[in-house]
């Protein structure tokens, strides 16, 4: 039985795979089992912030796993906690901070802090969120209702928890607001909806007018944290200050980690919300070591010039190829060039793994590039050298 009729028979098919066997990986090169080398643009989704095989990261994962890699929330946990220091300090907030395993339980952290502190800090009950259109924030019952794309919200797994709508855009959150209203959760850029940055006036207007409403700004930091676009948080390249903050993805560089951070650190009290396995031995230990990685990297410089690098080659492929891509998106490492149709965009992304390079999908006909933040430039030339070969037939 081959590897794909193995995992057709013993695996649910809820993804349409590619059935390409990486055994091995360095940097941001992979190899598959019959040798063959690919530059990795996608970095899992996102995940693998500082490649692959890297040696701080699988040391320090070796090392914990020697000793303890698991035990209960129910005694201190040393690592969780010199973690949860060190994200607030480069956040630059004054946060607590609760570990999970993912993003969409980090979104669910959030939404539940929200709800608490609208039932308990005003005379009249205030639980409704208001998210926008195309926003992706989870796979739960939760918060695929939470996000503002319609195809998710099929009758499949209906019915859904209420309290939440979706506006078009910033300018129409503001009508939508009402006297339930307890929060507005938000991507700045809009990662699964097509890598679509928001305006940062927009979103320090908002802001200011959610804070004089005493109404809670969410942003869902999944994607777009741990220096994905340049800075630590994107909320610190915004200027703004949330009231919650959501990481997963690249915390871990491929361990799983979620973590909600809030500056509402009185809300919850013992019993409202736990996990079994967030925040163990295991995976803030890695997030320490990837931090470790990136913060003298960010200190140097040298983020900033892997981000305009990439940027400059990004920029001579959309205005060499305008009649194969509208326009370049996103910010930071978060990138994508938006096709002029989807037959385009599958295209794109099935010849270029066939020329060896891993590109990824979003909304609104995007081809999405996130690169690991370690990613040499040797690399950048070599991805987009076979990206170049892999649309010139186009």
């Amino acid at each position: 039985m081959t590897l794909e009729e193995q995992d057709k028979q013993y695996v649910l098919q809820t993804y349409a795979r590619d059935y390409t066997n990486f055994v091995r990986g360095v940097g941001s090169t992979l190899y598959d089992d019959k040798g063959k080398e690919y530059i990795d643009f996608a970095s899992g989704i996102g995940v693998n912030s500082i490649g692959h095989g890297n040696e701080k990261l699988s040391n320090a994962i070796c090392e914990q796993a020697k000793n303890i890699i698991h035990i209960s929330n129910l005694q201190v946990i040393e690592p969780q906690v010199k973690l949860a220091q060190k994200i607030v300090e480069l956040s630059g907030y004054d946060m607590g901070i609760f570990f999970a395993n993912s993003g969409a339980e980090a979104n669910e952290g959030a939404i539940k802090i929200a709800r608490k502190y609208g039932e308990t800090t005003f005379d009249k009950k205030r639980y409704k969120v208001i998210t926008l259109e195309h926003s992706f924030h989870g796979r739960t019952i939760t918060t695929v209702k939470a996000t503002g794309q319609e195809s998710f919200h099929t009758p499949n797994f209906a019915p859904y928890p209420d309290g939440f709508s979706y506006e078009k855009s910033i300018a129409e959150v503001y009508q939508a607001i009402d006297d339930e209203t307890v929060a507005v959760l938000i991507e700045l850029v809009q990662g699964e909806g097509g890598v679509q940055p928001f305006e940062k006036e927009e979103i320090q207007k908002l802001a200011i007018h959610l804070k004089n409403k005493d109404i809670l700004l969410i942003v869902d930091e999944v994607q777009t944290g741990v220096y994905r676009t340049g800075e630590f948080l994107a909320s610190n390249l915004y200027e703004i200050e949330p009231d919650i903050v959501t990481l997963a993805k690249g915390l871990g560089g491929g361990v799983p980690i979620g973590a909600v951070m809030t500056k509402h650190k009185e809300v919850l009290h013992a019993g409202d919300h736990g996990s079994t396995f967030g925040g163990n031995y295991l995976s803030t230990v890695a997030g320490l070591a990837v931090l470790d990685v990136l913060k003298p990297m960010y200190d140097a410089g040298s983020i900033e010039e892997t981000i305009l690098y990439f940027s400059k080659k990004l920029k001579k492929i959309a205005t060499t190829y305008e009649n194969i891509f509208e326009k370049e998106v996103g910010l930071g490492l978060m990138r994508g060039l938006r096709a002029k149709s989807a037959a385009l965009q599958g295209d794109i992304i099935k010849k270029s793994m066939d020329e060896g390079l891993v590109v990824l999908k979003a909304g609104r006909n995007t081809v999405r590039f996130l690169p690991s933040i370690t990613i040499s430039k040797n690399e950048i030339d070599e991805g987009f050298k076979r990206f170049e070969k892999a649309i010139a037939s186009l």
